[in-house]
Parts: structure tokens; sequence; C-alpha cells
């Protein structure tokens, strides 16, 4: 069981203020948890590979293959300054 000096170690370091109540609370709800991570490690888990998902997750993004993009006029279009090399910013400083 977690004592209420470590919840309030914990608390500490996470900058957190915490009534007696909560202390109390934090003291139960943690030691479930560290209760459930020890039947967790009762387990034969040989040859489980570890996961980060319960369930399969597939990359919704595209490949990253090269393709065609913007030319340089095309993207300086609509620009306020452009600049030959690129876009014109203030300077530091400059209102």
């Amino acid at each position: 069981m977690i004592d209420r000096a470590q919840v309030l170690h914990v608390a500490k370091l996470a900058r957190l203020a915490l009534s007696d109540e909560e202390v109390e609370r934090m003291s139960r709800e943690l030691s479930a948890v560290l209760d459930q991570i020890e039947k967790i490690s009762e387990l034969d888990l040989e040859g489980v590979a570890p996961t980060s998902h319960v369930v399969d997750v597939v990359n919704a993004l595209r490949s990253d293959e090269p393709r065609p993009s913007l030319s340089r006029e095309a993207a300086l279009a609509n620009a306020p300054e452009p600049l030959e090399q690129g876009f014109g910013v203030p300077s530091p400083g400059a209102s």
C-alpha cells in the first residue's frame, strides 16, 4: 500500500496541492493500480510480443514519395514582399 508520505512526495514532484481527503483517495487508487500491475507481472508472457496498442494501428498518412511541387513563381505569387530567393520578412525590431 502506498502511504501518505509517498503520495505527498509524488504530489510535490508534480506540483499538486492535495487536500487530506485527496491524499487518502490517491493512496487507495495508486495502491490499486500497483496491485493490478503486480497481477500482470505474475503472468507467463514468454513469447508475447510487446505492444503499444491493443488493436493494430494503421498509418493513415500517405507514403513518403517524391512528387511535383509548386514552382517558385507560384509559391511567391501571393507573397506581400517576394524576393528572388524567397519571402521577404521584416527585420527584428522593425514595425
